[in-house]
């Protein structure tokens, strides 16, 4: 393997310094609002089948909505959107904060404040999905991508004090410092100087005969006849597709299930997926300073992809210990797929189409999660916890084989392409 990084173009340059430590900002005042809102609703609901409600409520916009925002967002500023959305949410979780201060909740209302919350989000990740590559200087994505998903993972470093601090002080005050690290980053995302060159491209291929309503459901349809044109991307997608959906019931399943299983089943569950972060930082450092060869990377994500779907299926059945160290190598693998598909999709797909592109295929992710949401509600009604997320985790690496192994000539191109 070869060192990373580039010494004529530096990847530390102003705009990306800023977008890292805004994202940093919003990060941990997510993680440490996050965990706790959903604490919050299995105390009060103590029910899975309600857990999942919960979640789905907050996932169902982002089935919608990325189909539209990349629509849009190939045809306006990204960088406008990503810090006026910011600034929303800032306005969302204060106001939530004030709310809850009063002593007064209604799950109908949460569950709506969880949806509009699901809307603003999936806007903000196609926005900065696509306007990220945008900073990122010549030969660096894979850097630039291992750092990003290194952050992602030290944010959720709050899991823990966001246990602590909900069972100390509520929920509530963990939404205004939320608030805070939201208007703060939004604040750093104006300084931005980044010229958005996409947006000249797009103003020269405009129809200005059509309105507005039109020229969106026609870039909505050129987003998906430009995934179904190419056939890596189209095999990327389905098969990350089939892994949100076993994602999804994970994420129903498996705080619930260490709550009921152990004393303090939430520290456990903290434990045993802390390992899982300490593998994705690791690994992620390791990405930062070493480069995977161009052509071996198709063949690392493949077995990687159905190596953390095993490991995942099967880790529930072990002891403490053997948990750990299995989610600490899901972790390492997580990073190493992350790093791979990420760097190589957004280096592979031009700028002007970056917004559509990420639309449908967060459209397709989010489908699958939701799906696989309501899917763990209404199995773990009728089979154990257990066995339906091995089930699920055996039905994923069957999903690589046949989506990324079947697809080989086609997704290698893209994975095995010089950045």
């Amino acid at each position: 393997m070869k060192e990373a990084g580039n010494l004529s173009h530096p990847l530390w340059t102003r705009d990306f310094t800023i977008i890292t430590l805004g994202s940093v900002v919003s990060m941990l005042g997510n993680a440490l609002s996050g965990f706790a809102m959903s604490l919050m609703v299995l105390d009060i609901s103590k029910s899975t089948l309600l857990y999942a409600i919960y979640i789905a409520m907050y996932t169902l916009p982002q089935l919608i909505m990325p189909i539209f925002s990349g629509a849009i967002l190939d045809r306006f500023s990204r960088k406008k959107t990503i810090y006026t959305l910011d600034f929303l949410s800032a306005f969302l979780y204060a106001l939530m904060a004030a709310i809850l201060g009063t002593g007064w909740f209604s799950f109908p209302l949460f569950a709506v404040y969880c949806f509009i919350l699901g809307s603003i989000q999936s806007t903000y990740m196609v926005a900065y999905q696509s306007f990220y590559p945008l900073l990122i200087s010549e030969g660096n994505f894979q850097k630039a991508y291992s750092i990003a998903s290194v952050l992602e993972t030290l944010s959720a470093v709050m899991v823990p004090v966001s246990a602590f601090l909900y069972r100390q002080i509520g929920l509530s005050p963990l939404l205004a410092i939320n608030s805070l690290c939201f208007f703060i980053a939004a604040v750093m995302e104006t300084r931005i100087r980044a010229d958005e060159e996409y947006l000249l491209t797009q103003k020269e291929t405009r129809d200005t005969e059509l309105k507005a309503s039109r020229q969106m459901l026609r870039d909505i349809r050129e987003g998906f006849a430009y995934l179904r044109s190419e056939k890596g991307l189209m095999a990327i997608a389905l098969y990350f597709a089939c892994s949100a959906v076993c994602g999804g019931i994970s994420t129903v399943i498996v705080l619930p299930w260490f709550k009921a299983a152990y004393d303090n089943g939430e520290y456990m569950y903290m434990l045993v997926w802390g390992m899982a972060l300490v593998g994705r930082a690791l690994g992620g450092l390791v990405h930062y300073r070493v480069k995977i060869p161009p052509e071996h990377r198709y063949q690392i994500a493949l077995a990687v992809y159905i190596v953390i779907s095993i490991l995942e299926g099967v880790y529930l059945f072990t002891p403490i210990p053997m948990m750990m160290v299995m989610c600490f190598l899901v972790g390492v693998g997580g990073i190493t797929s992350y790093t791979i598909r990420i760097s190589a999709t957004q280096s592979y797909v031009p700028d002007e189409r970056k917004g559509r592109f990420n639309g449908a295929f967060n459209m397709l992710s989010t489908a699958g999660a939701l799906v696989g949401e309501v899917l763990a509600g209404s199995l773990t009604l009728i089979m154990s916890e257990r066995v339906v997320l091995l089930v699920a985790m055996l039905l994923c690496a069957l999903a690589a084989v046949v989506f990324i192994g079947g697809g080989k000539e086609h997704v290698s191109y893209i994975y095995n392409r010089t950045q």
